[in-house]
């Protein structure tokens, strides 16, 4: 199974601008769909154990936790403002005929 992508939602699930909380494999995910392009990290943040769906999209390329305030960049996972300090793991992924797929 290795290396093959898993069909985890579909591309409308996932509104312009916005989040999307998904389980696979029982972790929690998020799914972000900035202008047309699909990522994904980890839901839960790294400082206070909130889900990074609930959050708010700033700048157009972080997400910030709604419990703390601290931000992660979405495309690389990075955490980049307090209190957040570790990272985010963040998946490939790609869209495709409407569907979002996740690869493991």
């Amino acid at each position: 199974m290795a290396n093959e992508w898993v069909e985890v939602a579909k591309l409308s699930e996932v509104p312009d601008g916005g989040t999307c909380p998904i389980r696979f494999n029982g972790e929690p995910i998020c799914l972000y769909n900035l202008e047309g392009k699909i990522y994904a990290t980890n839901d839960v943040c790294t400082h206070g154990q909130a889900s990074l769906a609930d959050g708010f999209i700033v700048d157009g390329d972080k997400i910030e936790c709604p419990l703390h305030q601290g931000m992660f960049n979405i495309a690389t996972g990075k955490a980049v403002s307090p209190p957040c300090k570790i990272d985010l793991v963040i998946y490939e992924v790609k869209a495709e005929g409407g569907a979002i797929l996740l690869k493991v």
